[in-house]
């Protein structure tokens, strides 16, 4: 009787350790990362499908974690990393994996991600995220912005005053709230010094065509623009190819491109009869490194601007042109030191929708 009733205890005892680790398991709501390890911070992003190699604001995210990461002598892999995303359905699972390896901070790259962050920071409460381009919700969630009609303003003065044919072209990725920034700003700062000159708009309907975007700057060079600048993630490889090829053709033609993101002259290098040269007429450079590790910063100091939209501009270095001016005259560049002073003074306020430039009454 004892051995019945010693044999039943310990059936009890089984069943209730089964029950409690089914609870503790991980159900997509439970949080198996819920306790962080002691004073290790730890900060991850995950890329859209542009790719951390992008050339654009991918690798600008990474490099600006890499350096977050060399200025505290953390390890990649261990303190900071990333994952890549080959499609839309791995946004969710990306972020989500990050948050259970314990990583205090994740990046979104790209408002790409914004629902996939929305429904992850919910879920995980524990984890702070960051979205880059996008205004997102929840408490612990940073949104970061830019003021890319700005620097897409100072690269049109630019385009502006430079084009021979007064044609020139705007290739973007998705026609979308964002990119429409990147066009109007563009657009403005053209007609602005160049009220003559024509704007070519076309938009390449993703982030990861090259193929697309080089098909649409030949149609967009054989119609007589001379400048193209691309707001397209990968997609802009395409509009380098397109230029340096036609440059390789004919070595006598005027092309350029206008990069963006990220210093972008590497893109443009072309070899020439035996010269080395380069298509790449200036960048708009958005500084998402600056962002990166600053809200890195924040995060790890305990300064988390949870619930809250950071935006970056000129006032905080984040926005530019390019260093590399080999194909811009003096006239353009003092004509964007000048426009940067009436922006930053408030005398000129650049138009960052369809509605807004519209009503500039070009």
């Amino acid at each position: 009787m004892k051995k019945r009733k010693m044999g039943l205890v310990m059936s009890l005892v089984l069943a209730t350790g089964t029950m409690l680790a089914a609870c503790g398991s991980d159900d997509g709501k439970k949080d198996e990362g819920a306790s962080k390890e002691s004073g290790k911070f730890k900060v991850a992003m995950v890329t859209d499908i542009g790719g951390v190699d992008d050339r654009s604001f991918n690798q600008s995210s990474w490099e600006g974690l890499q350096a977050f990461g060399k200025e505290n002598n953390f390890t990649e892999k261990k303190e900071y990393t990333y994952l890549q995303s080959k499609s839309d359905a791995d946004y969710t699972t990306n972020l989500t994996q990050l948050s259970r390896q314990n990583y205090n901070l994740v990046f979104g790259v790209g408002y790409l991600l914004q629902n996939s962050i929305e429904e992850v920071a919910a879920l995980r409460p524990e984890t702070n995220f960051a979205i880059i381009d996008a205004v997102a919700k929840g408490d612990n969630v940073a949104s970061i912005t830019f003021k890319e009609q700005v620097g897409s303003f100072l690269v049109g003065v630019i385009a502006g005053k430079t084009t021979k044919t007064n044609k020139v072209g705007f290739v973007g990725g998705i026609d979308s709230e964002l990119i429409k920034k990147f066009e109007s700003g563009f657009i403005a700062g053209v007609k602005t010094v160049n009220p003559k000159a024509e704007v070519v708009i076309q938009y390449a309907g993703g982030f990861d065509a090259p193929e697309k975007g080089q098909a649409i700057a030949n149609t967009l060079y054989s119609s007589g623009a001379d400048i193209i600048y691309h707001a397209a993630g990968a997609t802009g490889k395409g509009v380098f190819k397109a230029a340096t090829d036609l440059k390789k053709q004919d070595p006598s033609k005027e092309i350029y491109v206008i990069g963006v993101d990220r210093d972008q002259y590497d893109e443009g290098a072309v070899e020439v009869k035996g010269k080395q040269e380069n298509i790449t007429l200036t960048s708009m450079v958005k500084r998402v490194d600056v962002a990166v590790q600053d809200i890195s910063k924040k995060a790890m100091n305990d300064e988390f601007p949870g619930g809250e939209n950071v935006e970056y501009g000129l006032e905080e270095n984040a926005i530019a042109i390019s260093e590399h001016t080999d194909h811009v005259s003096e006239e353009a560049l003092k004509a964007v030191d000048e426009y940067i002073t009436k922006i930053k003074s408030g005398e000129i306020k650049v138009p960052k929708t369809k509605a807004e430039y519209e009503a500039m009454g070009f």
